[in-house]
This record gives structure tokens, sequence and C-alpha cells, in this order.
């Protein structure tokens, strides 16, 4: 079976107040139809459902201090507690003790050692590549990740040939933010039924959305209201277009942070943990599941039964 994980940076599960929380503003009829009318709060989790289930998930692990990017995706994709091991939460990029965890064994690693298939669905401009081959930009711990195991990172040329997507889903940001008008675009819902077909070819595929955690630093609540809204158009196209007997959908995030937009730092609220997918499988996959070193094991438990 499957497993598409879309990586939702820094939106962790808040409180139900529309003034600081833009998931309990937004609406989002295809998710809400999914979790019984009930918006991505607190609240609601767990969940349980015909088609979807969520659990709210801890993200401190027993380290002090607010969870961190780099830690936090490390954790996600080693399985192992990153910030106790290091003796502290880091971030946004990779430390050096952070990275050797990462290049010691990771998702990708792993998948592609027992003849798995995987891939970083995202596509980056040639100013990020510019900007790694130069040193002036480092891998965050996602792309840090997929390169480890010799797996390319997509380009420009692959999402003009349809075979990735921009990192907001919609191509709009390539077009008006970095300068390709010819760039491919798509509404809402076609970004889903694309995102469906480019991770049937995949055992295991992940997109990583950072607009989340941008708009939370910026406290940017109607911009954050109008990311969701467009997630939800994707998140219908996507399900609408997924056979749940043969795959599994997981969207989860590294630490909180756009839930509160009363404060640009980063928070120390639960993260979800959503499932789409058959009831056997999303059973499997949230058996003892309460933290983000869960995540792995749930992952290749479902890729490799």
């Amino acid at each position: 079976m499957r497993v598409l994980f879309i990586f939702l940076d820094g939106v962790g599960l808040g409180a139900g107040d529309p003034e600081t929380n833009p998931l309990a503003s937004v609406e989002m009829p295809n998710l809400q139809g999914l979790l019984g009318g009930n918006k991505l709060l607190a609240s609601t989790a767990p969940f349980d459902g015909e088609r979807a289930s969520l659990l709210a998930l801890d993200a401190g692990l027993g380290v002090d201090g607010l969870p961190q990017s780099a830690t936090g995706q490390a954790v996600l994709l080693t399985g192992k507690n990153v910030p106790l091991e290091i003796g502290e939460h880091y971030g946004p990029k990779p430390n050096p003790a952070v990275a050797r965890i990462l290049l010691n064994g990771n998702l990708f690693i792993e998948l592609t050692k027992a003849g798995r298939k995987s891939a970083l669905l995202n596509a980056y401009p040639p100013r990020y590549f510019e900007g790694v081959d130069s040193g002036k930009r480092l891998y965050s711990a996602i792309p840090l990740a997929v390169t480890s195991a010799g797996i390319p990172l997509f380009t420009k040329d692959d999402l003009f040939a349809g075979q990735a997507l921009s990192a907001d889903f919609t191509g709009a940001g390539w077009k008006g933010m970095l300068g390709f008008p010819d760039v491919p675009t798509f509404s809402a819902r076609q970004a889903g039924v694309k995102l469906a077909k480019l991770a049937a070819h995949y055992d295991f595929s992940l997109f990583e959305y950072w607009a989340s955690d941008y708009a939370g630093h910026k406290q940017d609540m109607p911009w954050a209201i109008d990311q969701f809204e467009i997630f939800d158009g994707v998140l219908g196209g996507l399900l609408d277009n997924w056979n749940d007997n043969e795959g599994l959908i997981l969207i989860s995030s590294d630490h909180g942070n756009m839930e509160d937009l009363s404060t640009r730092r980063h928070t120390n609220a639960k993260v979800p943990a959503l499932l789409f997918g058959s009831t056997k499988a999303r059973a499997a996959f949230s058996s003892g599941l309460v933290d983000l070193t869960g995540i792995y094991g749930g992952i290749v438990r479902t890729i490799s039964p």
C-alpha cells in the first residue's frame, strides 16, 4: 500500500478562537465534511470517521523549549527523538548534529534500500539550486533526507513536464513571484487531482507545504485563511481521485505556529495527524501513535506490512 505524506509546516491544533486562529475562521467544506462538520482544532481530536481520522500528537517530546523545524522534521523522517538525542530543539535548518542523524538513516534511505520507490513531489526553482551549490543556502531537513538517499530533487524542467508541483500547489507563485509566466497553473481542485496522479507513481511520496509556517511568523490572518481555502480545494480534488484500498494519505506537521497568530513564535501545541483511507489502514497506522516519533513506523508498516 502506498503512502502520500502532505507535510504542513508549523500547523498545530489550536483553540477555537477566530481572533487568533485562522483554522477557527476558515471554512474548509471538504475537510469539515470528513470530520463530522468539525474544524481542524484541538477540540476535534481524537476523531474517527468513515474515511478520516484525526489524532493530536506531542511535538515537544519531553525536551524543554519550543519545538523547532530541523529537529521536528528529523523526528518525522527517522522515528528517533532527535531533540532528546542532541539535547535541544533546533532549527530552522539542520546543524551538524541533526544532519548526522538524518544521514545515518531516514525514510528515504531505508525505503530505497528495501527497493521501494520514493519522491519529494515539490519542484524547486533554479535559484534554489544556485544557492545550495554556492554554499549560501543549506538544505532543510526534508531535502537533505531525500538527496541523502540518492533521489534527485525535482527542477523547473520537471514542473513544466508535469512531473512535480510547485510549493503553493497551483503554480501562481512561480508565475507571479519567480518570473515564470509560462509555468503550468492549476485551480486548487486541479492541483489535488494532479497530486493524486503523481503519488500513484510511488510507494512513498511527500509534499512539503511551508507557506503555513510563513503565515504564522508573519501573523498574517487574511493570507493564512486564503492559503487554507486553497488547501481545502486541493484536498477535495485529491480525495476524489484517491483509491482508499491502494493507499493512505497522511497530513501532519513538525510544530505549532500558524494556529496562534497572537505570537510570531512557535508554540507548544500538539500537531495534527490526519489520516485518509480505509478503516483498516488508518487503524493500523494510528495504533500507539501519540507523538512525532510514531509517524516513521506508521509509514513503514503501511508500505511494507
